[in-house]
């Protein structure tokens, strides 16, 4: 039973911890690029990292059950690379106009993006007569609407002393320049997450070695993003890092934030589908106001917890209507596998 439990719940304290990987990565990178790195470069050095770490460790994990790859599934995962490509470069850039709290709020669109993506390729099974459907539905307004809450409410303090009204003021300003620039690249970003998403659940399903088709996914926008560095800069200087933040960045981008993060996410996809994984993604404001108050100390105030609470609301009431679902599907399942064998009895008493 306990054995059970532990298996059932992986794949939520999976998501949780790439989650966490997420905001610390918006906030490293915010840093890093504030003292000079690139956003390309970020991109390009993370990418490279993670592949080289990633093949030979997958190649070892999946060695007693690696399925030929073909030049479909190769293509494929090419394909689901630059997504991966356009979202990291819209993600860094976006960070980069605006801040992390911006980034980690647009990640409230993923969700959405993700569901209708989902009922378009038929992912997700939609029938609004049922109650598991109106959950899932709903859920994922919520669960957006809180985290929005979380970002742009205030309300009353609670913990540690908000700053005063000048620095406020100051701080309002040096932020706004270029914030719808980078609020359009954050939500670009976010509807190519959502796109990897839907696409990693038909590549899985087409070669189910989680860790390998990262390891490529990898090395494909290592190279997609190689190319348009090149383009787009010109100076060879960029290529250098100079600064102890911009190593540490790239060197936890690497490999907590794309290689653990996207193999656990890919598995996750594997498990549970593209919209429990994308659902996931709105607790990243939530982590990154704990982290703030926390260790930057920031100020706490009653708009986060409020929302925070509607967020939680309406990811159970995902939760609910995905694993009431898969109960009707195993009952469906189950009572199949019965007539079946009831009708193979059948016939073998009339033989």
């Amino acid at each position: 039973m306990a054995t059970t439990w532990i298996r059932s719940s992986l794949p939520y304290a999976g998501m949780v911890s790439a989650v966490i990987a997420i905001a610390i990565n918006q906030i490293t990178s915010k840093m890093a690029m504030t003292n000079g790195t690139s956003f390309y470069i970020l991109s390009v050095y993370s990418n490279a990292l993670a592949a080289l770490v990633l093949f030979p460790t997958a190649y070892l994990f999946h060695r007693s059950k690696r399925p030929p790859l073909s030049f479909s599934v190769l293509w494929r995962i090419f394909f689901l690379a630059s997504f991966g490509c356009f979202s990291d470069i819209t993600s860094y850039s976006g960070v980069n106009y605006s801040s992390p709290t911006l980034s980690t709020a647009m990640l409230n669109l993923v969700p959405a993006f993700a569901y209708i993506l989902a009922i378009i390729f038929r992912l997700e099974e939609v029938d609004f007569r049922r109650l598991s459907t109106v959950a899932k539905s709903l859920g994922t307004v919520v669960s957006i609407s809180g985290a929005f809450v979380v970002t742009f409410y205030n309300g009353p303090a609670i913990l540690n002393t908000p700053l005063t009204s000048s620095s406020l003021t100051h701080l309002a300003l040096s932020s706004t320049q270029n914030w719808a620039l980078g609020g359009f690249l954050l939500a670009s970003g976010a509807f190519a997450v959502a796109s990897w998403c839907i696409l990693q659940a038909f590549i899985l399903e087409m070669y189910p070695a989680e860790m390998i088709v990262v390891a490529f996914y990898c090395l494909f926008v290592t190279i997609q993003s190689s190319v348009v560095t090149l383009i787009a800069e010109r100076e060879a200087t960029i290529w250098r890092i100079d600064t102890r933040i911009g190593l540490y960045a790239i060197l936890f981008s690497a490999i907590f934030n794309i290689a653990c993060r996207l193999y656990v996410t890919s598995w996750c996809i594997w498990k549970k589908g593209p919209l429990f994984v994308a659902l996931f993604k709105p607790l990243a404001i939530v982590v990154a106001v704990i982290i703030g108050v926390i260790f930057m100390k920031e100020t706490l105030y009653l708009g986060s917890l409020a929302g925070a609470f509607v967020l939680v609301v309406g990811f159970y009431a995902v939760i609910w209507g995905k694993s009431k679902e898969e109960k009707i599907k195993i009952n469906n399942d189950t009572e199949s596998s019965n007539n079946q064998a009831l009708l193979l009895h059948q016939n073998t008493d009339e033989v």
